[in-house]
């Protein structure tokens, strides 16, 4: 009897409940301009500017994804994420130029991606300086291991696998395969 009592609220929460606010998440954010295509569902996220991202079809997120974009309300989506693509939990969008994730990635839990920096001017502040943006780009079928970091300007080439931990902080060629800190070369994909 433990057993069907477990069982069952463990389907009722997981499939029907899950459903249901997943109906009521799309229907809110939708209403706030955030694009989600079919077969997207919308676990707990946090979201700064809704409009500014778009999710593509059948993409898997886990809970607690957040999705910052760091700028002024403008026009258009500085998010953009393709189809059948899967985002672990915890992952940091802090964008203020643009990141653009092609079709099929795989993106493990707690990785983060900062397309913006600081300025270093010597005689100034830095918390008050405007400092470098450069947009990301991932193309499809990459893989991110968990807890990797994507800083300004990098793209990463379709195919190429980034190893957990690693701070990417420059473009990576298509099928290669990167670790390290920061994040070098190790190997490509045969």
């Amino acid at each position: 009897m433990s057993y069907l009592i477990q069982h069952g609220s463990f389907v009722l929460r997981q499939r029907y409940y899950a459903r249901f606010l997943h109906f009521f998440r799309k229907l809110w954010l939708g209403l706030q301009g955030m694009k989600v295509g079919k077969g997207t569902e919308l676990p707990r996220l946090h979201i700064t500017w809704p409009h500014q991202v778009t999710l593509g079809v059948n993409c898997k997120l886990e809970h607690d994804i957040y999705f910052k974009y760091d700028g002024i309300w403008q026009p258009g989506s500085a998010i953009k994420i393709g189809n059948n693509v899967f985002i672990g939990s915890g992952c940091e969008f802090n964008i203020s130029e643009g990141i653009t994730i092609g079709n099929d990635a795989l993106i493990a839990s707690g990785c983060r991606f900062i397309d913006h920096n600081h300025g270093t001017a010597l005689h100034e502040l830095m918390r008050t300086q405007v400092g470098p943006k450069e947009a990301i780009s991932i193309e499809p079928n990459v893989w991110l291991g968990v807890n990797v970091v994507v800083l300004k300007g990098v793209t990463i080439g379709e195919g190429a696998i980034i190893a957990a931990g690693a701070v990417v902080t420059k473009s990576v060629g298509a099928n290669e395969i990167w670790a390290g800190v920061p994040a070098k070369r190790i190997g490509e994909r045969k």
